[in-house]
């Protein structure tokens, strides 16, 4: 990357910075490979943050199934992310993962859980076998207290899991329907697929390990039985490890990477699997040095640039997001590893700056708390919008949670330590309700911005991006106007 003019001399953040065009032969979105460039080497190069409100077992599946990560958070119990990740090797790495209701299910529970996935239905489910479909406006108008078998229709189409997407989509065209089921030879329900996932399927590939399950990662704190910890998360079989703490350059940190690269090697050794290791959060370059040295394979750049943060308005502390990231990756491919950009982002452009300035992948916080996906239940205000609760890693909430096993003097004197919101509404956003949906408009827009650039993979686009500095009214010229004004 190079800067249009002189590189300036003050940090920017995204809405400081524009990209210009190139000179292109890249002719279609469809030529640009978002391949990572962070050792990874999964398919999209965006990573669901590990925020409670953020990142569980739907989350997990939906982003590996579309070629992204997700990292379970460090505050969730030992067994729990075990068995959540257990049922995310388990699923389907390209027919959805259905809502499931039995018979007799209640149409208000069923619909309850109807939010919980994108495709926006229930399958009956009787003795492990499909009976049925609840679609939501056949639930609408029924009695909350009548049973699933009273609104479900039977008019189901069952496919293989063998059947190629496309052969999906032409059926569900044909038949005028919404979903098609995956059952397996003895009539087992294995997924579900809209016409719209059947598309994504097509352009998609999904983030997979070496036996060809769905991928997902753990995030560990760096405090208590540090290798106690990374040995459950590599038995539990994570993808990734993610050491994680505010304050990424101290002492503690650089002590419990060796603990949890020793661990890591040590497993390596007797299963043949080597998982990456990524640390943070630092903002400098002196930050990414040390935390390589320390055995960091991947540096998590970025100090009080999310939604949910208080840390800059509270403490001072912190960095421009798009210096930091720019700064932290020209250290990391001296030191021989990446970088993750986490936070700052809230539009496509943000991501594709990210790139840019060569983060190896960009992780997503509040951006996707608002949709399908995200942990929390769907509620709604008083005008009937749709919304669920997040909250920052350093709130209140968060350290009640995290310091839950020690004792009432000890969580209440922490609880007077907070840096970030306990409760913020995060909108479900009506054209883009779903995870998916946001991940076709992110890399719509990064892939646009590759073939401006010129570039047919992240590394070309990383070398050949031209950046520009604009001031608050270039950067609110470049808004769009929904209406006329």
């Amino acid at each position: 990357m190079r800067f249009l003019n002189e590189r300036p001399t003050t940090d920017l953040t995204y809405s400081d910075v524009f990209m210009v065009p190139n000179r292109s032969d890249v002719a279609s979105r469809l030529d640009v490979d978002l391949t990572s460039t962070d050792g990874l080497a999964t398919p999209l190069p965006l990573v669901a943050a590990n925020m409670t409100a953020v990142s569980g077992r739907r989350m997990a599946e939906t982003m590996a199934r579309r070629g992204g990560l997700a990292i379970f958070p460090q505050d969730i119990p030992v067994d729990v992310v075990a068995n959540s990740i257990a049922k995310v090797k388990q699923a389907h790495p390209v027919f959805d993962t259905a809502v499931t209701v039995s018979p007799h299910t209640t149409v208000g529970e069923t619909i309850g859980l109807m939010a919980k996935r994108a495709h926006g239905v229930a399958v009956v489910v009787d003795s492990s076998r499909v009976v049925g479909l609840v679609h939501p406006q056949d639930a609408a108008t029924a009695d909350r207290f009548a049973q699933a078998r009273d609104v479900m229709t039977s008019d189901v189409i069952t496919v293989s899991p063998e059947t190629a997407p496309k052969q999906v989509f032409d059926s569900l065209a044909e038949r005028h329907q919404k979903v098609a089921l995956a059952v397996d030879p003895e009539g087992l329900l294995v997924g579900i697929m809209t016409s719209k996932g059947a598309l994504r399927s097509a352009l998609y590939a999904p983030a997979l390990d070496e036996r060809g399950r769905l991928r997902a990662g753990v995030a560990i704190g760096i405090n208590g039985d540090v290798t106690a910890k990374v040995r459950a998360a590599l038995n539990a079989q994570a993808d990734v490890l993610v050491v994680d703490t505010a304050h990424g350059h101290q002492e503690k940190m650089i002590a419990a990477l060796g603990l949890a690269r020793r661990e890591r090697d040590r497993f390596a050794e007797s299963t043949g699997r080597r998982v990456l290791i990524v640390a943070g959060n630092v903002v400098t370059a002196d930050g990414v040095r040390d935390l390589t040295e320390a055995g960091a394979d991947i540096v998590k750049v970025g100090v009080g640039p999310g939604a949910m943060c208080t840390t800059r308005m509270q403490t001072g502390v912190g960095r421009p997001q798009f210096s930091a990231v720019l700064e932290c990756a020209e250290q990391a491919r001296r030191s021989g590893c990446a970088v993750w950009a986490d936070g700052g982002v809230r539009h496509p452009r943000d991501v594709a700056l990210a790139l840019a300035a060569g983060a190896g992948s960009v992780m997503i916080g509040s951006w996707f708390a608002g949709t399908h996906e995200s942990t929390g239940d769907q509620l709604f205000d008083h005008e009937g919008r749709a919304y669920k609760e997040s909250y920052g890693m350093a709130s209140a909430r968060a350290v009640r949670q995290r310091t839950r096993e020690q004792s009432a003097f000890d969580r209440a004197r922490a609880a007077l330590f907070e840096e970030g919101i306990s409760s913020s509404r995060m909108y479900l956003d009506p054209q883009r309700p779903g995870v998916e949906d946001l991940l076709d408009w992110i890399t719509s827009g990064v892939r646009s911005s590759a073939t401006y650039a010129g570039a047919r993979t992240l590394t070309e686009f990383t070398a050949r991006a031209v950046i520009g500095v604009q001031s608050g009214s270039g950067f609110e010229e470049g808004r769009p106007v929904s209406t006329s004004w």
